[in-house]
């Protein structure tokens, strides 16, 4: 049994689904891990990670809707350190998730023909996010 380790650094541009896909099937090449499990670990409490469509970006543009509607803005929380979108972003990253868990299977993660992996960033501003991934196998 072999393990790998890699940081992967993803660069938003504000609120939206950025895919790093490419990131973690060459993370998964490179390993010369053939079988496994890999674990991707984001380090933000206003991020998380999503597998979802990677063809048609009105899916992207509709969970995006989806989430400003279940967890709005423009309502009053007692946190707002870092201004309005705060708050709703940590609620965001409860909702969806900070961990994820992906077979992997002939040297390539398993996703299916219509799944991109994604940051979900919640906050309004750019950021620099740390994604963790770990790949148990042989």
């Amino acid at each position: 049994m072999r393990q790998k380790f890699h940081r992967l650094t993803i660069e938003t541009r504000g609120k939206g689904l950025y895919m790093f896909t490419s990131g973690i099937e060459g993370f998964v090449a490179e390993s010369g891990i053939s079988a496994g499990l890999l674990t991707l670990w984001c380090l933000h409490t206003s991020a998380s990670l999503t597998v979802q469509e990677n063809a048609d970006p009105t899916v992207r543009k509709d969970v995006a809707a989806f989430f400003d509607e279940l967890v709005p803005e423009d309502r009053t929380y007692i946190h707002d350190d870092e201004g309005p979108d705060d708050m709703p972003a940590h609620l965001r990253s409860m909702l969806t998730n900070t961990q994820l868990s992906i077979p992997v299977h002939g040297g390539r993660p398993t996703l299916g023909m219509w799944q991109g992996v994604y940051l979900f960033e919640h906050r309004r501003q750019p950021h620099r996010r740390t994604v963790i991934l770990h790949l148990i196998g042989e």
